[in-house]
């Protein structure tokens, strides 16, 4: 007799995953530069590279929620109510995740 191994792989779907992460990142990076770029006379306190960590904190933190996007699909494809709380945890997961990637990226400058 032997012994059988029933475990199936899941199927890694990385191209999903990349796409999620440059989705988020994109959206924290283009709500960052709202920001930002109409700033045109910055405080001196805030030194000449104080644009740097808001434009690479906010995107990171977007990435960070598209891979949560990515990790909520098991419930997701369960469908039905499942899948409705899917999308909303992921809508709160990704405002809260973004609101803190905001203001841990200007904390000093205009977030003071």
């Amino acid at each position: 007799m032997t012994a059988k191994n029933n475990l199936t792989a899941q199927p890694s779907n990385s191209a999903l995953l990349i796409k999620r992460v440059l989705t988020g990142a994109a959206i924290g990076l283009a709500l960052i530069a709202l920001f930002i770029l109409p700033i045109k006379t910055p405080h001196p306190e805030w030194g000449p590279y104080w644009m740097v960590r808001p434009f690479i904190v906010t995107p990171l933190a977007g990435a960070l929620a598209g891979l949560c996007n990515h990790l909520l699909d098991f419930l997701r494809n369960q469908g039905g109510s499942k899948k409705i709380l899917a999308n909303v945890l992921m809508v709160i997961i990704y405002l809260i995740g973004l609101w803190m990637g905001m203001v841990a990226g200007l904390d000093g400058t205009l977030w003071d």
